[in-house]
């Protein structure tokens, strides 16, 4: 046995030793032993070398005397490795060396097996994992202990399902709901059933007799990896199969996790989808038509949003609005801005009435005092020769008289956007439309993309020229919408990072 050590020191061994006169080295070999230094480095005389080893004085620890080196052998070297922490390092290396050494990472921790089985001392072969370390194995032999055993380190249970050795009394008792074998109702793959309820995201070997292999199947119909044969088992088998079992349940909490994410992604398309306006222009000669992109990636709705409805009374109300920001929050208080409106409208508010309210809506929704909203409004008589436009911080539409070049409306008259002065006022100012028109309402989305690799920007001028130049080729509702928005993105070197909404409202 090693010399215990009850203090830390420092033991140079003899192979450790640098080159020294003989005084230091015959302090080393009384180091090795536990004895005090003499000679040599400190002054005083050496040790004497004929001393026999069954001579030399045995150092005290803790009282107790320790043992002393077997005979014939050198003074200065040791049977057993010295158990001191500081044993490892070499007296003549510098302790700020030393210090700054890395210390070896501990091995990364292997698969864990559980098994449950009625017999405490059945034998399962050592397994090894893919690195070669060793497979731990916990035992079990009834579900409540495997219940108290079963931690995340645990990657698969093994459940044994072959019945127990009779142990010769007539009257014992029948299997029990938590042990391995049986169940209620006759069950013989409740306990099976319990395990996968227990464990969902462990994998779940079940041991069988070869006698037994269509239960051994069935187990794997009701939810095991794989099934083994008791009579077939040896450490390469097993190891083989816990392996498989592992990887395999992994594979398939993944796509359960990927079929999950897929579920969900459709069914938020089909709410944002079913949250997407549709327009109410029946009995109007009017055309519409709009282009959306959301800013999101994956996502069919943002924070733009727009709405055109036909009120009993012949007028044409079409919105366009724009919450800042372009995430899910936005988008759901751009739905609630915009049913608001359609609400408002229907019952008869429109101009500076309706933009109030719709601010104190706002206020209400928003989850910060910061979160803003800005807003276009207008409302086309029933002859369509008219139009009254209420901006609230949003860019003014675009106009295209019949023969004339497009041209943007008077944005002086505008007011503020909603949610940032609470006694805002937003004048509705009266247009004249004429006979055949088209009415371009739009977000900022559409005129803040960037022209090349510069800094600057398309703007409204460059949207006018351009929206022209397409109308100019014979383009109209939804194609012109389409033709505008694919050659901004163009310009601006891909996708545009804003949301886009544009709406078309024309007359012939």
């Amino acid at each position: 046995m090693p010399v215990p050590v009850p203090h830390p020191r420092t033991a140079v061994l003899p192979h450790q030793a640098g080159p020294a006169d003989s005084g230091c080295a015959e302090n080393a070999r009384a180091a090795a032993v536990g004895m005090p230094a003499h000679g040599g480095c400190s002054g005083a005389g050496p040790l004497p070398r004929d001393l026999p080893a069954a001579e030399l004085p045995r150092p005290v620890v803790d009282g107790r005397t320790a043992a002393r080196p077997p005979a014939g052998h050198a003074p200065g070297a040791t049977t057993e490795p010295v158990t001191s922490a500081t044993s490892e390092a070499p007296a003549a290396a510098d302790p700020s060396t030393a210090a700054v050494e890395p210390r070896p990472e501990p091995p990364a921790q292997g698969l864990t097996l559980l098994l449950i089985g009625e017999d405490p001392n059945n034998h399962v072969p050592e397994m090894w994992d893919w690195a070669g370390r060793k497979v731990r194995l916990r035992t079990a032999r009834n579900l409540t202990e495997a219940e108290r055993l079963l931690t995340d380190d645990v990657h698969c249970i093994l459940l044994d399902l072959t019945p127990a050795e009779p142990s010769g009394r007539e009257d014992r008792d029948p299997p029990r709901g938590d042990g391995p074998v049986g169940g209620p109702g006759g069950d013989e793959l409740a306990a099976l059933r319990a395990v996968l309820r227990m464990a969902p995201a462990q994998a779940v070997l079940v041991l069988t007799c070869e006698t037994d292999a269509e239960r051994a199947a069935e187990a794997v119909r009701v939810g095991a990896q794989d099934y083994l044969f008791r009579d077939e088992l040896d450490g390469k088998v097993l190891s083989r199969a816990v392996r498989y079992a592992v990887e395999r349940k992994r594979a398939d909490l993944a796509q359960r996790q990927l079929t999950e994410s897929r579920l969900r992604a459709q069914e938020n398309a089909r709410l944002e989808r079913g949250l997407l306006p549709t327009p109410l222009l029946d009995g109007s000669e009017l055309r519409f038509a709009a282009c959306y992109r959301p800013g999101r990636s994956r996502a069919l709705l943002g924070g733009d949003f727009y709405d055109t409805v036909r009120t009993p009374d012949g007028t044409v109300h079409a919105m366009i609005g724009d919450v800042c920001g372009h995430g899910p929050d936005e988008a759901a208080l751009g739905v609630e801005l915009r049913i608001a409106w359609r609400a408002l409208t229907f019952a008869g508010l429109y101009g500076d009435e309706l933009l109030a309210t719709l601010q104190k809506v706002l206020e209400n929704e928003r989850s910060d005092d910061e979160i803003f909203a800005t807003l276009c409004t207008v409302d086309i008589s029933e002859d369509g020769h008219r139009a009254g436009v209420c901006l609230a911080g949003h860019p003014a539409p675009l106009l295209a008289r019949a023969g004339e070049q497009p041209e943007l409306l008077p944005y002086e008259f505008g007011g503020p956007a909603l949610g940032l002065l609470p006694e805002a006022r937003w004048p509705r100012r009266q247009v004249e439309l004429g006979a055949a028109w088209s009415l371009l309402m739009y977000t900022d989305g559409l005129i803040e993309g960037r022209i090349g690799e510069g800094t600057a920007r398309l703007g409204q001028d460059g949207m006018t020229e351009l929206v022209a130049r397409q109308m100019a080729s014979g383009l109209t509702g939804d194609e012109l919408l389409e033709a505008s928005v694919r050659e901004v993105r163009a310009l601006n070197g891909g996708e545009l990072t804003d949301d886009v909404a544009v709406l078309l409202l024309d007359r012939r």
